[in-house]
């Protein structure tokens, strides 16, 4: 996998640093990620674009000297030109062979496991991780050998006003790739030819969670993947309702 680079992270970068002074974003408890090794950055998806996480990628990129590798809506690989994108900016769409050339350099990559289910509804659902039992994330970290840095925060479900549940709408009218049909309203408008709403956004970021790669950790066994699955929905949960709270940063 090549690192990102060309006309995509330009503007990239440029993007979110304008949206960065935008929002008047923060991370606190960022030291995790600056140390050495890959690592899966877990981390519940606003509304609806993961913004925050978006912002997140160009903080990193600034101290490590690279993008994050996102694993992407898999809308990238069905819509025309958005394969170039993704590449462009090191993201996959999936468990990619890629991805370990990337955990082999010590890359980070980033995941937010809800998806557009979680990152497009209405307003009457914030602020609340909504996983399921999807635990792709979990079987990544435990076949690369990656500890888990759960990711919360505050804001970003204020940038817009969320008016329906845009993933089930999307599939009762049968959206192509899977893709939501969400209404939301921001600042001018209606998105997504809309501004978001000016809120400060306030990134927190957890210590690193290891006990799917404790000696006799046993992948197959559901229910050990069950629990290690809601200590890491647990976790982010906890990070969002501190956030919220402006309680102290993580232990």
């Amino acid at each position: 996998m090549k690192g990102a680079g060309g006309l995509p992270l330009a503007a990239w970068l440029a993007t979110f640093r304008l949206l960065r002074r935008y929002h008047r974003y923060e991370v606190v408890n960022l030291e995790p990620l600056l140390r050495p090794g890959a690592k899966l950055i877990v981390g519940y998806h606003g509304r609806p674009l993961a913004l925050d996480l978006c912002m997140l990628t160009v903080t990193l990129y600034e101290h490590l000297g690279y993008l994050p590798h996102g694993v992407a809506h898999g809308a990238f690989d069905r819509i025309p030109g958005m394969r170039a994108v993704a590449d462009g900016l090191g993201f996959v769409t999936g468990d990619d062979p890629r991805l370990a050339e990337a955990v082999a350099r010590g890359e980070h990559v980033l995941l937010q496991p809800g998806g557009t289910r979680e990152g497009c509804r209405s307003f009457r659902h914030r602020y609340r991780v909504d996983w399921g039992e999807r635990m792709g994330y979990l079987r990544l970290a435990v076949r690369y050998r990656l500890p888990i840095v759960p990711v919360g925060g505050s804001g970003m479900d204020d940038a817009y006003l969320g008016l329906n549940d845009g993933y089930a709408l999307g599939r009762r009218v049968g959206m192509p790739a899977r893709l939501p049909l969400w209404l939301g309203v921001g600042a001018t408008g209606v998105w997504p030819a809309s501004l978001p709403f000016p809120v400060k956004m306030t990134q927190w970021v957890g210590e690193p969670l290891t006990r799917h790669l404790e000696p006799g950790f046993d992948a197959g066994d559901r229910n050990a993947m069950l629990a290690v699955h809601h200590e890491v929905a647990g976790a982010v949960q906890a990070l969002l309702d501190t956030a919220r709270l402006g309680g102290p940063g993580p232990a």
